[in-house]
């Protein structure tokens, strides 16, 4: 499998002849090309078009984000698996409105699944979820009858508002309390928890789209616009609750995170840079989890997870092949 990369220190990313390092400190450190599959950019890096070059030449993605944890955005080496049938395909599924809010509509109601399977498996550790697991699935019946993508996109949004009042239940820490939810800048821990690992999840879901035949900038449940990548946006819908939500459960109730891995800035609170890593190295423990798959029999990460998503939608687009969400089971 390979490795992604993860550069917090401010420096630069050279090339010299068929090898890259990076230099910060006045010391290099030489990475394993071969073995790439992303770099993750967080520090003031500086690079040059002859190490994009032999990033794009090597297939490699490089993710920007800035002081703040905003995504700023990917460096997304020529395409390499394009297919000019498959992008018509594509389009054609998007430009059919019914069959647009077909997709959206596996998608988001798969994700309310995975939101669903969450507050259960909090509910047999003790916590009294009863209720919004109840209204939670009236809203989820009621949106199978939903026939427009702003109606699907606000019963999603009211079911997250409620979903995430179940964080201070699931989390009883003081110290993490959480009003509501808020971005840009986020104004409390758990926000600043939830919108990096939003953040990285829509990165990573880029990053597997890459590798097949699909175009990103194409998707279903967030409108293609002017926007440069839609697509992960709404598979990272399908992945959010059984991931980064996850991660952020365990890193509080296990006490790996405290107050202190958090800054104010901007007027809010964001993860420092040991809170940031703390949090990847959780979050690439959860991609790298295997878990038995009922259709392949066989063990695979959350990481192939996400790959195997993107690869059934592409057959639903090409092929008509009926398309399923991934749910999780615990």
């Amino acid at each position: 499998m390979k490795k992604d990369i993860y550069i917090f220190n401010d420096g630069e990313l050279k090339r010299k002849d068929n090898t890259v390092f990076f230099v910060t400190g006045g010391k290099k450190k030489y990475l394993p090309v071969e073995e790439l599959d992303n770099i993750w950019i967080f520090g003031e890096v500086d690079l040059n078009k002859r190490f994009l070059e032999y990033a794009s030449q090597k297939e490699i993605c490089i993710h920007f984000f800035n002081y703040y944890e905003y995504y700023v955005g990917t460096f997304y080496p020529r395409e390499h698996l394009n297919s000019g049938y498959v992008i018509l395909k594509q389009s054609e599924k998007y430009l059919n409105y019914e069959t647009r809010i077909d997709i959206a509509k596996s998608i988001i109601t798969t994700a309310i699944k995975n939101i669903l399977v969450v507050l259960k498996y909090y509910r047999k550790k003790g916590c009294a979820l009863d209720e919004a697991i109840d209204s939670i699935n009236k809203k989820l019946e009621i949106m199978y009858d939903v026939d427009n993508i702003q109606e699907l996109m606000a019963f999603e949004g009211n079911i997250r508002e409620e979903y995430y009042k179940c964080f201070n239940l699931i989390l009883n820490n003081k110290d993490f309390h959480f009003e509501k939810r808020s971005k840009r800048p986020p104004l409390d821990k758990i926000n600043a928890l939830i919108s990096f690992g939003n953040s990285i999840m829509y990165t990573t879901v880029l990053s597997e789209i890459y590798e097949t035949q699909l175009d990103p900038r194409i998707g279903y449940l967030h409108s293609t616009n002017n926007r440069r990548f839609t697509l992960n946006l709404d598979i990272a819908e399908i992945f959010k609750p059984i991931i980064v939500d996850r991660v952020i459960f365990s890193l509080i109730n296990k006490k790996m995170l405290t107050k202190d891995d958090f800054q104010k800035e901007m007027r809010g609170i964001i993860l420092n840079e040991k809170g940031k890593r703390k949090f990847i190295e959780e979050y690439n423990e959860k991609l790298s989890t295997t878990i038995k798959h009922k259709d392949l029999n066989t063990r695979v990460s959350y990481k192939r997870l996400i790959r195997l998503e993107i690869y059934k939608l592409q057959k639903y687009i090409t092929e008509n092949e009926e398309y399923k969400g991934f749910v999780a089971k615990w």
